[in-house]
This record gives C-alpha cells, sequence and structure tokens, in this order.
C-alpha cells in the first residue's frame, strides 16, 4: 500500500464541483482582497467557534503577530511560551523585538506545564501564549488564572486545534485572542496560506482588522504602523465550502484515533509505543495523531520503505535552535520538550482512511519491532 500522511486530493474530489463553482463566481465577482466573502467566512468562523468577532487574515503566523500587536506587546516586554511549537509561536514574539520566555510542557498532551508559568512570569510580561498542539486544547483555566492575576493577556495558538474543545468551549474563546491557520494540511485547510483571529473583546478585534491593513480604518489615513495582511476572496471562498464539513471529518479523525487504540492493543504494542492522552474534558481533533514511540528513526525509515507517509512534529525544540542562541538556554534546560523531539513520530490520520488503510499502518509497525 502506499498511505500518505495526508491525502488531499481524495478530500477534494469529495467536493470538487462545489469548490471549482466558488472559485469560479470569485473570478467572475472580481474582487479578490477582503470583501464580503471574506466577511462571511468570518462570521461563520467566529460563530463556529463561539466568539463574537473573527478578523480574517493573511496567515496562521500573520495572526499571531497581529494578535501580540493588539495587546500592544513591544520591545522589551516578554511572552511566555513553549519551546515545542511551531517557529511561528516564538518567531512572532520576536519579531516586535519582544523577548520569548519558555516554560516546559507536559509529558502527555506536549502542551504548557502551567505549574510552571507562575514562576515565569515577570513584571515585563505581557502575553502568555499556550498552544493547542496537535489538536488539543492546554489547560486554559489554570493559565486564565494566573494570567489576569497578574494582569498578562492570553493569546491561544490554537493553529491546530479548530473545532476543539475543551469543559464545552471551543478553541478560539479560552483566552483573549485566538489564532487558527487554514494552511491545506490543517484540519480545516484552503488552497493556499490563510488564517484568523478571534475575540470576544470588540476593541482588541478592531484593532486587529485596523493593524492588517497597514494600521488603517480609513484609507490613506493611517493611526499605527501596522502590516499588510488581508484574507483573499478566493481562499474565504473555498473554505466556507470546507468549514461546512469539518465536523464531519473531525469526528472520522476520532473514530480512526479509537480505532488506532484497538489495533494497537490487539497487536501488543503498547510497550512500545505510547498513544495520545487526551486530558479530561478535552475534545480532541486530531490535527496529528502523534505517538511516542521507540528507535524513532529507524522505525520512520521502515514505514517509508512500505509506503507509509509519516512526520516528525517537531525534530528540535526552539531554546535549542540557532537562531534563539542568544536566550541563553542551554541543552537540559525543558527535558520534557528535549525528550519529545527524539521520540515523537505522526502517522496518517485523515478522515478518508479506510480500516484497510488502519490496519496496514498498525501493522507494518508492527513488523518494525518483530524485527527489533
Amino acid at each position: 500500500m502506499n498511505i500518505p500522511l495526508l491525502d488531499l486530493k481524495t478530500q477534494y474530489q469529495s467536493m470538487r464541483s462545489e469548490i471549482l463553482a466558488a472559485i469560479e463566481a470569485t473570478c467572475d465577482e472580481q474582487g479578490f482582497i477582503l470583501g464580503p466573502r471574506v466577511v462571511a467566512l468570518e462570521q461563520a468562523v467566529a460563530k463556529y467557534v463561539g466568539s463574537t468577532h473573527g478578523v480574517g487574515v493573511a496567515s496562521g503566523s500573520d495572526a499571531l503577530l497581529l494578535a501580540l500587536m493588539a495587546l500592544g506587546v513591544k520591545a522589551g516586554d516578554e511572552v511566555v511560551t513553549v519551546p515545542f511549537t511551531f517557529f511561528a509561536t516564538a518567531g512572532a514574539i520576536s519579531r516586535l523585538g519582544a523577548k520569548p520566555v519558555f516554560i516546559d510542557i507536559l509529558p502527555d498532551t506536549y502542551n504548557m506545564d502551567p505549574a510552571l508559568l507562575e514562576q515565569a512570569v515577570t513584571a515585563r510580561t505581557k502575553a502568555i501564549i499556550p498552544v493547542h498542539l496537535f489538536g488539543q486544547c492546554a489547560d486554559m483555566e489554570t493559565i486564565n488564572e494566573i494570567a489576569h492575576r497578574r494582569r498578562a493577556g492570553v493569546i491561544e495558538d490554537a493553529c491546530q486545534a479548530i473545532g476543539a474543545g475543551r469543559h464545552g468551549r471551543r478553541a478560539g474563546v479560552l483566552g483573549d485572542l485566538a489564532c487558527f491557520s487554514f494552511f491545506p494540511s490543517k484540519n480545516l485547510g484552503g488552497f493556499g496560506d490563510a488564517g484568523m483571529v478571534t475575540t470576544n473583546d470588540q476593541t482588541l478585534a478592531e484593532s486587529v482588522a485596523m493593524l492588517r491593513v497597514h494600521g488603517s480604518r480609513v484609507r490613506y489615513v493611517h493611526e499605527a504602523i501596522g502590516i499588510n495582511s488581508r484574507l483573499d476572496a478566493l481562499q474565504a471562498a473555498i473554505l466556507l465550502v470546507k468549514l461546512k464539513r469539518l465536523d464531519q471529518w473531525a469526528e472520522a479523525r476520532r473514530r480512526n484515533a479509537a480505532r488506532y487504540g484497538q489495533l494497537f492493543q490487539d497487536e501488543k504494542l503498547l510497550d512500545r509505543v505510547s498513544l495520545p492522552v487526551v486530558d479530561a474534558g478535552n475534545h480532541h481533533v486530531f490535527n496529528q495523531f502523534t505517538l511516542r514511540v521507540q528507535k524513532r528513526d529507524e522505525l520512520r525509515a521502515f514505514l517509508k520503505d512500505h509506503g507509509v507517509g509519516t512526520e516528525v512534529y517537531y525534530p528540535r525544540p526552539l531554546h535549542l535552535q540557532n537562531c534563539y542562541r542568544e536566550l541563553g538556554y542551554e541543552k537540559g534546560a525543558f527535558p520534557h520538550s528535549e525528550r519529545a523531539v527524539e521520540e515523537v513520530l505522526s502517522i496518517p490520520i485523515y478522515a478518508e482512511l479506510t480500516d484497510e488503510q488502519l490496519q496496514y499502518v498498525v501493522h507494518t509497525i508492527a513488523a518494525f519491532y518483530r524485527r527489533h
């Protein structure tokens, strides 16, 4: 078998005519920057997550940057986040001249360890960015309590977590602002880069909307130095088609995750492979299905040879990246993050997988460990 990590072609074929019709209608309109289709997507996503405001932007990375700008983060400020995440989480902080302050993750969910947060917050802390990694929400109750008591803003990095929830509330309304990515590989993915910021705070929403167009509310009148980060109408048209199917896809991913659990148990692999842990009260949407495995790199090569796509999210923690040497973190500073990068392996989880494919993935992993 040949099972890619993600099969976007199969997903596309299921709604090809509807997407092409939406693209054609947008082309006929000849309005490509912001406009009514973007407004419709902003309203639809806000309704979906339960927020009062959604602001479409050019990418998830820009969503993080604009959320920080809306909170007034500037040079000399500190922002607390985790080192086990995609680079954009910390990169947005650095772009504003602020300092990323890292704290370690929990070893089971890979999300921020809130027990370490209090000691990391200082008088210079302007914001905290918990990451809902792999499609599962962080412990937002504890994080919010500390942040609000210490007067720091909270930005959800929900770029992998649209549709995820915690205690009945969806990602997107669990902090002061939330950031989503519609990169093609996400559970809700466009045909290029796209993103959104959601919030229940009208002032913050207006600030993000102003900052995404060079700091302007009225054309050629600039209140602040913003950036150019406008969601285009073609992406909005495509995403509106796909949003209607998002919950259906998420439930299929959850079924696949449960089936994997059964198959790994049947193959007696749980002494070699650790399955994802879902925190109590969380609704996981499995943007990735990430295992902890022994002999990770050898297993990954074996799976590749047998037609199974995999990925390592992420192979190096941010505190050990060359560009962050100046922060002064040494190896050993964040042991859970450093162990995770050596052991994690993500395997196919997309909605269109067949049971035969799921069985093949697990049988192939079992065959590797029988040889080793």
